[in-house]
């Protein structure tokens, strides 16, 4: 299918995964307006698409109504939430709005525009699983009032939302559910271990880790989740799919990898569990191996040497001083004009 003047809307297109899936977009040939209202995105994770004629760049929070100029857009990603913890629980109510208000004014903006969307959901809909690995017809097992449910219930309600909207007749929509990704353009400090255990290891400060550590995680590398959300695009798939990493790994055994690829002496600190934080975690996913043809081809090792470089350089930088926009603004200022 040819990609020529193919808009394409990013929300969230600023952010860690958004502005990965922006590259991989322009360099297929589509036209892409990437939005995000700078809440965890930031601008430096597209600087460098800023002179790219096909790359535009937005300030919209979406829980406020999409605006007109996204009209035209065929194909709509929503990665429009913060996903680490120690963000999406800083303001739990602007985290829960932005999952429900951001799904309902994509869909009304792809209904209006006759688009595909796709929703970037969550393995945190799974809760701290009964039933392990995780496949998609298992409902979960979540806290609904917990400190997480602003985050996991949202995700949930999104969901709940979309299918709403399918048995009503609106079948252009995808759902991924996305397990631990990680990569270059993470932000330190935003809580998520990867993150957390990289730039402590590169201070030299101890790595925190959260009882026991014999919590697991399922690590998939940036590039395997974008590789995966645009196949599930291009797919005839309306079910909910997972997108993730079969392989599990410790939490012990992460900051063993970390410590040994930097050369860290960094001491582990331990610390209390947070509260319904999952046991363990690991994706099934043979629907996304076989409606996909997908499965992550980057190795933890490799994935984390290239993460690693990336914090170096990070670490390295002078702190530049970045003026963002505040919450909640609902302002429209696109780097290109948006013809057509």
């Amino acid at each position: 299918m040819s990609t020529e003047n193919q808009r394409v809307l990013v929300t969230g297109g600023a952010g860690f995964i958004g502005s990965h899936l922006c590259e991989r977009l322009l360099a297929r040939g589509y036209d892409v307006l990437a939005l995000d209202n700078f809440s965890t995105g930031h601008a430096d994770h597209v600087n460098h698409l800023l002179h790219h004629p096909g790359f535009s760049l937005g300030t919209h929070d979406v829980t406020e109504p999409v605006p007109e100029s996204a009209d035209g857009a065929q194909l709509i990603f929503n990665l429009a939430c913060p996903a680490s913890p120690a963000f999406y629980q800083e303001d739990p109510v602007q985290t829960a709005l932005t999952s429900a208000l951001g799904a309902l004014h994509l869909i009304k903006l792809a209904r209006r525009n006759g688009a595909r969307l796709l929703q970037a959901s969550t393995s945190e809909v799974y809760g701290d699983p009964e039933v392990h690995p995780q496949h998609e017809d298992y409902w979960g097992y979540v806290n609904p009032i917990g400190p997480r449910s602003c985050y996991d219930e949202g995700k949930r309600f999104a969901e709940a939302l979309f299918y709403a909207y399918r048995r009503e007749g609106f079948s252009s929509m995808r759902v991924a559910r996305l397990f631990n990704c990680y990569g270059p353009r993470l932000r330190p400090g935003d809580g998520r271990v990867v993150s957390n255990f990289i730039v402590q290891a590169l201070r030299g400060e101890p790595l925190t880790v959260y009882g026991d550590g014999q919590q697991t995680r399922s690590f998939c590398y940036v590039d395997d989740t974008v590789d995966g959300l645009l196949r599930l695009m291009d797919a005839d798939v309306d079910v909910p799919v997972n997108l993730g990493n079969p392989i599990e790994n410790t939490v012990l055994e992460l900051a063993e990898l970390v410590l040994s690829l930097t050369g860290s002496r960094s001491r582990l600190e331990r610390r209390p569990l947070p509260a319904d934080d999952p046991k363990r975690r690991r994706p099934d996913i043979t629907r996304a191996r076989s409606l996909l043809g997908w499965e992550p081809r980057v190795r933890l090792r490799d994935g984390l040497e290239r993460t690693i470089d990336y914090f170096r350089c990070e670490l390295d930088l002078s702190r530049r001083t970045v003026v963002l926009p505040a919450k909640g603004v609902n302002t429209w200022a696109v780097n290109r004009a948006v013809s057509g």
